[in-house]
């Protein structure tokens, strides 16, 4: 893939892209079929995605007709890499296999290796004979839902689709490599004012927020709504805290240090809680939970917003489900995408059902919210929270930094794109939007 960073860097175009040979091999980040029980009897916490996650070359596999090989400059590290990386809560080899039965386009993911990332952004280099929108040279990021079109179950809503799968957790030749093979259905532009590591971080998580909170499919959020996010300096909490910003609601914030609250604060929210130093204490022990710590966690969002929140973004899980439910507005949404803390829950159904709130599930999203969250990435209306960049060769200290939450935002990790700070095609633009907001992340030593 050398030849490819080369001509990229030199600003090659489409033809001149299309006429390199591609290589038999590549340079990926993957984890090996046959570690997958190298942590049995380990504690969660204590499994390190350092050990499992291997950098080498791998074979480049067959373009299907819909398919498109992407250069990739740069990817970013989400939970489910780290998922991937510790075999839990079991191995991603399963996915795979499945895939690997549906055709022969499919068999080629049933490998002794699997190449993860779900993020990337980079310049396509070749399509299949099926693809019509795109073509080599043209700079991109990508969206990780992966799904067969085929299926009149995906034809509404695609997220319904029955074989929906996530790019680079459920199938191979994730982003977190040199190359990737994706459905032409996934590609978007690259923001022609952003670095290819800004540009890289944003898909999976802006995508679910959005989805969660603006799309008729989530929370269908209105101006004037009160939403309650918690950890809303973390990965997806930073795009929700925008969202709810740039629709004319008001976020409150949950976040648990000063330092996060400044963070929060630099991005325009005004209602803020840290919740360490109110030192909430949901649950008395394992299995009870205390309805006076709701109460309080109540009593303090009222003090700051002035009402109940309508809209819950939760994702947290079982920590903090028992107190969503209880805060959220008479007639509200409680919207929960992960269970980062547990996912068998607990919670009082007297407060749903008495109180008429509903839980609403959410799952990244279609190809219609992908691209309309990235337009909003594009015009510059929603910024990168990019905390820290990592080469490729790290790439196990930047999922084990994710796996311990030792990070705010999202952490990039750098591919072919061999320093930061490349990639702006619009300086212009880029000093029209701030550097100061594109980069708060960074300045805020997040």
């Amino acid at each position: 893939m050398q030849a490819f960073r080369e001509a990229i860097l030199a600003g090659a175009g489409g033809e001149e892209l299309a006429a390199l040979p591609l290589p038999s091999s590549y340079r990926a980040a993957y984890v090996s079929r046959d570690d997958a029980a190298m942590f049995e009897g380990v504690e969660s916490n204590d499994k390190d995605p350092r050990k499992s996650l291997h950098v080498g070359d791998v074979a480049v596999p067959e373009l299907a007709p819909d398919e498109a090989y992407v250069a990739v400059m740069a990817g970013a590290i989400n939970f489910n890499t780290v998922w991937t990386s510790i075999f839990e809560p079991l191995p991603t080899f399963g996915f795979l296999d499945r895939l690997g039965k549906e055709s022969s386009w499919g068999a080629r993911h049933a490998l002794p290796y699997h190449v993860v990332g779900s993020d990337a952004s980079g310049v396509v280099i070749r399509t299949g004979s099926a693809v019509r929108n795109w073509k080599p040279g043209d700079k991109v990021t990508i969206h990780c839902n992966y799904v067969d079109d085929q299926d009149p179950s995906a034809h509404d809503d695609s997220m319904l689709g029955a074989n929906q799968r996530i790019w680079g957790f459920e199938t191979n030749f994730g982003g977190l490599a040199d190359l990737t093979v994706v459905k032409a259905n996934q590609l978007m532009p690259k923001p022609t004012h952003l670095t290819w590591e800004e540009a890289a971080v944003n898909a999976l998580c802006n995508s679910t927020a959005y989805r969660m909170l603006v799309s008729r499919n989530g929370a269908a959020m209105q101006q004037g709504h009160k939403v309650l996010i918690w950890g809303a300096t973390g990965g997806i909490g930073s795009y929700a805290v925008q969202h709810v910003l740039n629709g004319g609601g008001t976020p409150i914030g949950v976040v648990s240090s000063p330092a996060k609250a400044e963070l929060l604060a630099d991005m325009g929210v005004e209602a803020i809680i840290d919740r360490k130093a109110a030192n909430y204490r949901f649950w008395k022990d394992e299995h009870t939970q205390d309805e006076s710590e709701w109460r309080r966690l109540g009593k303090d969002i009222r003090a700051l917003a002035g009402d109940d929140p309508d809209i819950v973004f939760e994702h947290p899980g079982r920590q903090t489900m028992g107190a969503s439910v209880f805060v959220c507005k008479r007639g509200g949404v409680i919207v929960t995408c992960a269970a980062t803390s547990g996912y068998m829950i607990e919670y009082d159904n007297r407060h749903l059902w008495m109180r008429l709130k509903t839980i609403k599930g959410s799952h990244f999203a279609n190809y219609r919210e992908a691209w309309d969250a990235n337009q909003l990435i594009y015009d510059g209306k929603v910024q990168p929270p990019l905390s820290a960049v990592y080469p490729l060769t790290e790439v196990g200290e930047a999922t084990y930094q994710v796996h311990h939450n030792l990070h705010e935002g999202k952490i990039g990790v750098l591919c072919l794109a061999p320093e930061e700070g490349l990639g702006i095609d619009d300086p212009e633009k880029r000093a029209a939007i701030g550097e100061d907001r594109i980069t708060a992340f960074r300045r805020h030593g997040a």
